[in-house]
């Protein structure tokens, strides 16, 4: 059945507010699509925090202040020699004498100055003076082009440079995530921190704060140029003011709640998409094609109704500003056209004033319409951030130890664990497994098997009870000697890009080309691997996709293989692999145990057989144990799953 919009958003969104409450969920569980939503909720300190990250490049940026205060003094001073010109091409027109300004007779000073000294076939001092103007005004330009290249040049390598640090922290924040974390993010959603809002983030560094910046200064440069050619009009413009602000203020209010929404609807659009094609499969096995093309669809409409709202609100700001601006341009040209009949301004200054006008607004209009890059940015940076303080896996206790010379002796005392607090998923759970032993789980599905070896791990940590190695908690051992020290062979099979070679030793990175095709045949992979176009140097595509789903299992088994870890964890290892194979891969085993202490998890009961201990779990209970003949004399639930009196739930 066809889930309705309301149903995928508040699967999308479960596990990020139950992340938010310190209550996720467990493996299996997964709930959380993304975990943003509505307006930046932070932004003054999620832009402190973002500009954290320029501090390294403090001398950078001051270079690039210097050029955009030489380029607006370019286009500034640029402008005001056009004054000058006209002036002194009205008096030659018209013959009649112009007073001209302080600044501007410093300005026609130095043009005459220059051209005395450009020596003209025509000796006409009018072209003189005009060729002058010209040669002057492109040096003048030329400067600005200069460190306008410059300023660009330096501030892609700060906004390069700080992209990079941050999708570093991040990455390495995603090493120090507990599993829980994962357990409620889906791929595609966490792939959307990376993408989308790193490079809304990016544009906001390299465009919208240069924009900003440079803007500023060209205001204030503006605005002194104005005040000392005219006050009169200086106030026109500067009346205008208090209305450009007040509809970029109320536009930016309008726009800033749809752009969190925005990154949020990307999310979960994204999250969708990477389920649906990774379980693509299993969508055509079940014919769930239309349902999906359904339930995107609604993802994906309301992706455009947030995003048309944000985008409209960030982008009517512009358009807005402009017309504003054009009326203010029209009564500067109306009442500075007044003042020059009655002779009270030169053409030269109307001209020189109808540029700053358009050069005063050009900055506010630059910057509004920056804001839809910068609300998506801060949307972004928050959605970045809020992994980067997500809690990290616990820190090592102190004094806690390495793992070293390990016999491999097991004991739980007493466990109790829940992945949600009131929903417990092991109780009271005791067992014992000697150096070498062999120790089976078995049960229905949701019995809490694959949780034990979760907390074997320290994936997790136990609520109550106590999990000793060799006599000594596990926790008091530091987490990584414990990983290394236990090998797991999980029924997801997941391989990296790389060769066969590669990928096994994994498992054991200083492991020699001889122990991993002693491993591979330990684990019956290695006739298959020599058929493979390059044998062990084959290069593996998509998580194996050039291989079956039996071969990938055969190369995570032979990865478990190489390592040398007393302690080793099947959870369902053989589920993949047909009957044949799996006789080849229990003799395999057989090797791989030998003095190790081994937990096998299986639902073919066939393969735990010779296995020391029996476990059989019913909700979170050992309910039986034994050996496999003790348990058929029992004649309880592991009979009854053995001779299929009763089959697994």
């Amino acid at each position: 059945m066809k889930r309705t919009l309301e149903q995928l958003q508040a699967q999308y969104n479960s596990a990020a507010a139950a992340q938010k409450r310190g209550m996720m969920m467990g493996p299996g569980n997964r709930g959380n699509r993304n975990g943003a939503t509505g307006k930046p909720q932070h932004a003054m300190k999620t832009i402190k925090r973002t500009f954290a990250y320029l501090k390294p490049y403090t001398f950078r940026i001051i270079v690039v202040l210097l050029c955009m205060l030489v380029n607006t003094v370019t286009s500034l001073v640029g402008s005001y020699f056009l004054a000058p010109i006209i002036d002194k091409l009205t008096v030659v027109v018209t013959g009649r004498e112009v007073e001209m300004k302080v600044l501007e007779k410093a300005a026609d000073d130095l043009i005459t100055k220059v051209s005395k000294r450009v020596v003209l076939i025509s000796g006409d001092k009018v072209l003189t003076y005009i060729l002058t103007a010209i040669i002057i005004l492109a040096a003048i330009y030329m400067v600005g082009i200069a460190t306008t290249y410059l300023q660009s040049r330096l501030m892609l390598s700060v906004s390069q440079g700080s992209m990079e640090k941050i999708r570093n922290d991040l990455f390495e924040k995603l090493q120090h995530l507990p599993v829980r974390f994962f357990d409620g993010k889906p791929t595609g959603e966490i792939m959307s921190r990376f993408t989308n809002d790193i490079d809304n983030m990016d544009m906001m560094l390299n465009n919208s704060l240069t924009s900003l910046i440079s803007g500023t200064v060209m205001l204030i440069g503006t605005l002194f140029f104005m005040i000392t050619t005219n006050l009169l009009l200086t106030a026109i413009i500067i009346v205008f003011v208090p209305v450009f602000l007040k509809g970029g203020l109320m536009i930016a209010k309008k726009s800033s709640k749809y752009y969190g929404a925005q990154q949020a609807a990307l999310g979960a659009v994204n999250g969708y998409v990477e389920e649906t094609v990774t379980g693509q499969k299993v969508v055509k096995l079940f014919n769930h094609e239309e349902t999906c093309v359904d339930e995107f669809g609604l993802l994906n409409d309301d992706m455009r109704d947030k995003q048309f709202k944000a985008q409209f609100w960030g982008g009517i700001m512009g358009p807005i500003m402009g017309n504003t601006s054009q009326i203010t341009y029209a009564v500067t040209i109306g009442v500075g056209g007044i003042l020059m009949v009655l002779g009270k301004m030169t053409p030269g200054i109307l001209t020189l004033f109808a540029q700053y006008s358009r050069q005063f607004a050009m900055p506010i209009n630059n910057i509004s319409q920056q804001t839809s890059t910068i609300f998506a940015a801060l949307a972004g940076a928050e959605r970045v951030f809020a992994i980067m303080d997500a809690d990290p896996e616990a820190a090592d206790i102190e004094g806690a130890v390495e793992m070293n010379d390990v016999k491999g002796e097991v004991v739980l005392k007493d466990v109790t664990f829940g992945y949600l607090p009131g929903k417990t998923v092991l109780k009271s759970i005791d067992l014992y497994a000697r150096p070498g032993q062999k120790i089976a789980f078995v049960g229905s599905t949701g019995a809490g098997k694959t949780t034990v070896t979760n907390l074997l791990n320290r994936f997790y940590d136990i609520e109550e009870g106590e999990i000793t190695i060799d006599g000594r908690s596990i926790k008091e051992y530091t987490r990584d000697s414990l990983r290394k020290n236990i090998a797991m062979v999980l029924q997801d099979t997941h391989l990296f890009t790389g060769t066969v070679m590669e990928n096994i030793r994994y498992g054991r990175p200083d492991a020699t080309d001889d122990e991993v095709i002693e491993a591979a045949k330990t684990a019956s992979a290695h006739s298959f691997i020599m058929r493979l176009s390059e044998g062990y140097n084959t290069m593996l595509e998509g998580d194996g996709a050039n291989l079956s789903q039996g071969q990938r299992q055969l190369l995570n088994i032979a990865r478990a293989a190489i390592s040398k870890a007393p302690i080793l964890v099947l959870d369902e290892a053989t589920s993949s692999v047909d009957t044949r194979t799996e006789r080849h891969i229990e003799r395999g085993m057989d090797m791989l145990m030998k003095n190790r202490t081994t937990f096998v998890i299986a639902h073919r009961l066939s393969t735990v057989r010779n296995a020391n201990a029996i476990m059989v779990l019913e909700h979170g209970e050992i309910i039986e144990r034994g050996t496999h003949e003790q348990l058929l004399e029992m004649k309880g639930r592991y009979y009854e799953l053995y001779t299929g009196v009763k089959e697994l739930d």
